[in-house]
């Protein structure tokens, strides 16, 4: 049976504003409506009080209040999300961390910071370089820390350093029943018992409500390089991707971009890319004769598997321009075709893979007519097709699109979403990817949230369906 929710009464309110503080509450239309939809597609949908926690003890209290009346709760980081993983689809509160920015402590000798949830990795990184550290993982937008251990977030250096369940060491999570606990440890090794820190970080906050982290630093790099190699066919340049992970080399970063998006970054931010398939890579290195030696031998990789051209650049104005043109690839699409909506597809597969899914999208353009861009963390098998579409019938040809690559990716030993997290859309596909691990998952999410209050109608197909009294 599917969990009933009740609404949010005066009562409630009243009791909320205690917890928080008049302050820090609000069920105004704009309040309200500023959070009922993030930058993906999906339907808008109101939550019925919006507050704003300052400590985990708020929002433990309120998950406690929420829980016994039987009230959904959706967490928010800044509402950067790509599957609907923080839309209050069925209503209730929606806690917002836009307030809890605070760095506790960084732990410089240990590599190590701890920090509240709601702040961006952006500025987190910010504050971070007075000691020559860094959080690695990089999803383009200013993403919180909660938010991206949420879902597990990752972006274009994943292939060096990993996503974020790599990058952090312990948490400190409220549960449904308003019980804090704290799971993993500062300790780099940890062997005590069950990976609750794992079970958590992509769960997308229907499990609990991450409060706190400590995350893993690495040392800003000395030498950074930035490389382009250009080639006459998508397949030439994804059969490279796999030649440079083989040939021993560490790149920090290896993404694919098809020519329509190399005219398009080019055309928009002044970025001199040819129109034809085009790999981006970084290299980072602490000697100049190792970031020497790298940019050598990809050079001759990319060479001796077709490239017609190859560039690289030390200077960090050059490599830092072609970057922030990446990372604003889907801002700068939107605004050259103001008259359509984009859908955003992410899957990922074995790298070994990474040519068959490429060419299985390739030949899907032909016999779908659909319009495509492709783009994507090539080194970790990731990639992004990019649908723009105007109305319901366009739209419907899309999803039907994009059905297809994500069972071709489950296909090929790889999963229906490789970073923006399950959320809305990708729930129908869970099934197909996980069979009947996916009767574990509702176990566990019936223990630790047996109302069904924590983030409803996402992640498992069960929590579709709900009423509302």
């Amino acid at each position: 049976m599917p969990p009933v929710f009740q609404s949010v009464t005066p009562e409630i309110i009243t009791r909320l504003t205690a917890i928080f503080g008049a302050e820090n509450i609000s069920t105004t239309q704009a309040d309200i409506d500023l959070h009922a939809r993030d930058q993906s597609f999906h339907h808008a949908a109101p939550a019925e009080v919006v507050v704003w926690p300052d400590s985990a003890e708020q929002v433990a209290a309120a998950l406690k209040l929420a829980n016994e009346a039987r009230i959904p709760v959706t967490a928010w980081g800044v509402g950067t999300g790509l599957e609907g993983n923080s839309i209050p689809i069925f209503g209730g509160v929606l806690m917002s961390f836009e307030r809890m920015t605070r760095i506790v402590e960084v732990h410089a000798d240990d590599f190590q910071v701890t920090v509240q949830p709601g702040i961006g990795h952006k500025d987190l990184n910010a504050q971070l370089a007075r000691y020559g550290l860094f959080f690695p993982p990089d999803p383009g937008a200013n993403a919180t820390i909660g938010g991206m251990l949420a879902n597990n977030a990752a972006g274009i250096r994943t292939v060096k350093y990993g996503a974020s369940k790599d990058n952090v060491l312990r948490m400190q999570v409220a549960l449904a029943d308003g019980r804090l606990i704290t799971v993993g440890s500062r300790s780099v090794k940890q062997a005590a018992g069950y990976d609750l820190l794992h079970l958590f970080v992509g769960s997308e906050g229907t499990l609990g409500i991450i409060t706190e982290a400590t995350l893993k630093l690495v040392p800003v790099p000395a030498l950074m390089s930035a490389a382009l190699a250009t080639f006459d066919s998508v397949q030439a340049a994804v059969e490279t991707v796999v030649a440079v992970r083989g040939s021993g080399l560490d790149p920090a970063a290896l993404e694919f971009i098809d020519a329509a998006h190399c005219k398009m970054l080019s055309t928009s931010d002044g970025v001199d890319l040819e129109e034809r398939p085009t790999l981006f890579m970084e290299f980072h290195a602490a000697q100049p004769e190792a970031l020497e030696a790298g940019l050598t031998m990809v050079k001759q990789i990319c060479e001796e598997m077709g490239a017609l051209s190859f560039r690289s650049t030390t200077d960090n104005a050059e490599r830092k321009q072609l970057w922030t043109a990446r990372h604003h690839s889907l801002e700068i699409m939107k605004r050259l075709h103001p008259d359509k909506k984009f859908f955003v597809n992410d899957v990922a597969v074995p790298i070994s893979a990474y040519p068959e899914l490429i060419g299985f999208v390739e030949d899907l353009r032909t016999a779908d007519d659909v319009k495509t861009y492709m783009i994507g963390h090539a080194g970790d098998g990731n990639i992004h097709v990019e649908f723009p579409f105007s109305d319901e019938a366009e739209y419907q040809k899309v999803m039907a699109t994009n059905g297809k690559i994500v069972m071709k990716a489950i296909e090929l030993g790889g999963t229906a979403t490789g970073e923006h997290g399950v959320g809305i859309g990708k729930m129908k596909y869970m099934p197909a990817e996980h069979g009947p691990a996916l009767d574990v998952m509702r176990t566990i999410k019936q223990s630790l949230d047996p109302n069904g209050i924590l983030n409803p109608g996402k992640v498992l197909p069960e929590t579709l369906e709900s009423t509302q009294a």
